[in-house]
């Protein structure tokens, strides 16, 4: 079995939750879902998808460099909308934050998130 080790942030928002931002599994980083809640753990931008959108994706950051990756590094995406009309701007971001050849995805629209304010939760699969 590969080797297998919990990634740590400080401060850590989901510590209240019992989730691990990352776990490194061999040559793979496997982050939790990230959304808009600050490294206080406060919710950024209830109501606005732009500003949650960008908070989630600077969290992804934040736990990746904690690894020691980038999102250069990201090979799969799984995106979770509680609106799909926000499609169009998850497409914008791809190419905001991600370049040639992109990662692989998947986005779904469900019913709720984690806490009701969330619009969007994104989780990667990154090269260590």
């Amino acid at each position: 079995m590969a080797h297998a080790k919990p990634i740590a942030i400080n401060p850590d928002p989901l510590a209240p939750y019992c989730i691990a931002p990352a776990w490194a599994v061999g040559d793979l980083l496997l982050l939790s879902g990230q959304a808009a809640i600050s490294e206080e753990g406060a919710i950024v931008g209830e109501g606005d998808f732009d500003a949650q959108l960008a908070q989630t994706f600077a969290n992804i950051e934040r736990v990746l460099a904690a690894a020691g990756s980038d999102l250069s590094k990201v090979v799969k995406v799984v995106i979770y909308m509680t609106d799909m009309s926000h499609f169009p701007k998850i497409v914008e971001a791809r190419q905001k934050y991600f370049s040639a050849p992109f990662p692989a995805d998947t986005t779904v629209e469900v019913k709720g998130l984690a806490l009701p304010e969330l619009m969007v939760e994104i989780d990667v699969t990154a090269v260590a």
